[in-house]
């Protein structure tokens, strides 16, 4: 009796075995995890990740004050590029020069593009080298560069020490100086990343009236000598970056390097808000950095050379740097990717900033003009990475950070040359600061699209994970009927 009970047990568990669909298997195996009918197994690299705690402080503070001076040397010379833009042109040109502002524009727009053109190359770099080998050589780069420059005599060479040379170095020094900060705050990254980024302000505003001094002291020479100390000491604040981080483990082919899916990460670019992204904010800087190279002589030409031109980059630097705590923390209260009508306000102030400045027959106009086109520029920068942690994810966005600043290096570049050029061909700087105008409120315009984009796709997602639900509860319950099935032939075969 009990071996012909179990005899058909046997045949009837045979001949009536149903597969089991791999989402009913997971579901099972989950309720008996929670009844603890199993054990979980961590594995050893995943609990050392969890154990990782962050400093918040300590050593971290020294950190800070590096990527500190870092943001406000590398930005600040940038920024005050106006100043030394007035001794290029008296240097290096004569007023019958049909094309000098044009061809002189090319030092400070090749110098902030290439910043930007080599940030997808740093970030390799820094994943492979380390924070502190890449900015401490990018440093010392940087002041071969700068010195370099303070030697030639015309322009040409110009372009290639101070636009390439120097450059590069700013770029490979300047981002490891944000990625490190993450190596010692989480909690008070926020307000790290603000006093960090407000060092660019600070420099911005102090720096004109230090280069204007020295200007008219030692000459254009020795004042980029006496700028090659600023790189010195961004080289000795290199070394400060001690990584704290476990390193990551890497799928290795050859060797010990990465292979290209690593290096090159293409998931960015299936995010379509992404994409448009990537294409908006490009489009909105062609006229981005024309005031920082040719207000200063547009000022000369209005108002005479004896106006106290510095102001107004003190006004940049301020307000930007204000603009950048509030709108940071104001950030912080807007759900998702609504931050990017934060950016498309910014620009549409720039642009309409940038256009009131022919406007300005005063010079308090001109003040005022300043003060909000720096109170939206810090509104811009500050919600950038905010924006695209929320378009590709914690994994990605480095990366995604890093080619977004390459494809903002082209526009950067090709702006002020353009701005120089009808300049020398129309007389007055009034059409290109006009034209200045037009591209960021293009740019904002087409970021309109992103909430909507990502709105559409969340929607999507959650339909398919409601199918996908549903279907997993049918398969489960034709799972149960055929199991029933085969108790109730079993049974009337013991019978």
């Amino acid at each position: 009796m009990t071996e012909g009970s179990n005899m058909a047990e046997g045949d009837a568990a045979g001949s009536d075995v149903v597969p089991v669909p791999e989402e009913v298997k997971g579901m099972e195996e989950e309720k008996k995890e929670k009844n603890g009918d199993s054990r979980v197994t961590v594995p050893e690299q995943t609990a050392e990740e969890v154990e990782f705690v962050h400093p918040e402080g300590g050593w971290g503070w020294m950190v800070m004050l590096a990527a500190m001076w870092c943001n406000g040397s590398v930005f600040g010379i940038q920024n005050a590029f106006g100043i030394l833009f007035l001794s290029l042109l008296r240097e290096f040109g004569s007023e019958h020069d049909d094309d000098l502002r044009f061809r002189t524009a090319w030092v400070g727009s090749l110098s902030m593009g290439m910043i930007f053109f080599c940030s997808p190359i740093v970030s390799v770099f820094t994943d492979i080298l380390g924070c502190r080998v890449t900015a401490v050589g990018g440093a010392a780069v940087g002041l071969v560069g700068l010195l370099a420059s303070s030697f030639v005599t015309s322009l040409g060479p110009m372009y290639f020490t101070y636009g390439i040379v120097f450059a590069c170095g700013c770029s490979f020094a300047y981002q490891p100086s944000l990625v490190i900060l993450g190596h010692y705050f989480k909690k008070r990254l926020g307000l790290v990343n603000g006093i960090v980024t407000a060092g660019s302000s600070i420099f911005t505003i102090t720096l004109p009236f230090v280069l204007s001094g020295l200007l008219e002291r030692v000459g254009l020479q020795n004042t980029m000598r006496v700028l090659c100390i600023l790189m010195f000491v961004l080289m000795l604040a290199g070394f400060t970056y001690k990584p704290l981080l476990p390193v990551k483990p890497r799928s290795t082919r050859t060797g010990n390097c990465p292979p290209m899916s690593e290096i090159f990460n293409i998931n960015i670019w299936r995010s379509l808000g992404y994409r448009i992204w990537a294409f908006g904010i490009p489009a909105a800087l062609y006229g981005y950095f024309v005031p920082y190279v040719h207000l200063m002589k547009h000022v000369e030409e209005r108002f005479g050379q004896d106006a106290n031109k510095e102001v107004l980059l003190m006004c940049i630097g301020i307000t930007s740097g204000v603009g950048r705590l509030i709108f940071g923390r104001v950030a912080d209260y807007i759900n998702g990717v609504n931050k990017v009508y934060l950016q498309v306000a910014s620009f549409l102030v720039i642009g309409l900033m940038s256009m009131m400045i022919p406007l300005c027959n005063i010079f308090g106009g001109l003040i005022a003009v300043c003060l909000l086109m720096g109170l939206f520029d810090g509104c811009f920068i500050c919600i950038m990475a905010p924006i695209a942690f929320e378009l590709v994810g914690d994994k990605d966005v480095s990366q995604a950070i890093g080619f977004l600043l390459g494809l903002m290096s082209v526009p950067m570049t090709v702006g002020p040359p353009i701005a120089g050029f009808l300049r020398d061909r129309l007389g007055s700087y009034d059409v290109a600061f006009y034209l200045a105008g037009i591209p960021p409120i293009f740019g904002g315009a087409v970021l309109c699209l992103i909430p909507w984009v990502e709105a559409r796709r969340k929607r999507r997602e959650k339909e398919a994970a409601l199918n996908k639900e549903q279907d997993v509860t049918q398969k489960m319950i034709e799972h149960e009927k055929t199991q029933e099935d085969a108790r109730s032939k079993t049974g009337e075969s013991v019978l």
